[in-house]
C-alpha cells in the first residue's frame, strides 16, 4: 500500500454494490483509518465520509480500472465474477456484497459455475433471478468484511 497513513485500501465496483453495503464499508474504513474507493462509470449515491473516495472509470470499464491500481493486501468487493477472477490473481482479498469470499482456492469454480448459469439462461433452461438482499444479507457482509478488513489492518500495523 502506497499511503502509509492508510490503514487498508477497499475498492467497490460501485456500479452493482448495494447502499446498505456502501455504508458498511464507508463506516468501516472510518474506524480504522483506510479508505474506501468506489469506481464507477457513472457516481452513486456515496456515503459522506472522509474515508470515501470516488474515481471515475471515464472510457475505461471501471473493472479495469480496479485491476490496474488494486495492490496485494488491498480488498476488493464486487459480484463479478470474472472480475474477482482478475483481482484474485493479483493477490487481493475479495469478496461480493453478501460477504462471500474468492479465493485461489474456490474461484475456477465459482467461474464454471457463473458460465454454466449463463448458458443455461441463454437456453431457456434457467431463469434470471435475483436473490433478496435484506437485513440478514447486511449482516451477513458486515461481519465477513469485518473479519478480513482486521485481518489487513493488523498485517499493516506490523
Amino acid at each position: 500500500m502506497s499511503d502509509p497513513d492508510v490503514t487498508a485500501r477497499i475498492w467497490i465496483d460501485a456500479d452493482s454494490c448495494p447502499t446498505r453495503v456502501r455504508e458498511v464499508i464507508a463506516r468501516a474504513a472510518e474506524r480504522v483509518g483506510g479508505e474506501a474507493v468506489f469506481v464507477a462509470v457513472k457516481k452513486p449515491p456515496l456515503p459522506t465520509s472522509p474515508a470515501v473516495k470516488f474515481v471515475p472509470a471515464g472510457d475505461q470499464i471501471a473493472d479495469d480500472v480496479i485491476v490496474e491500481r488494486i495492490v496485494p493486501d488491498e480488498i476488493a468487493i464486487t459480484r463479478d465474477i470474472p472480475l474477482a477472477a482478475r483481482l484474485v490473481e493479483k493477490g487481493a482479498c475479495v469478496m461480493n456484497d453478501r460477504g462471500d469470499l474468492f479465493t485461489t482456492e474456490n474461484i475456477r469454480e465459482r467461474l464454471s459455475i457463473r458460465d454454466f448459469m449463463h448458458e443455461a439462461r441463454i437456453a431457456g433452461i434457467a431463469q434470471e433471478g435475483e436473490r433478496s438482499f435484506g437485513a440478514r444479507e447486511v449482516k451477513a457482509f458486515a461481519s465477513a468484511f469485518d473479519r478480513e478488513l482486521m485481518k489487513i489492518v493488523n498485517k499493516n500495523r506490523r
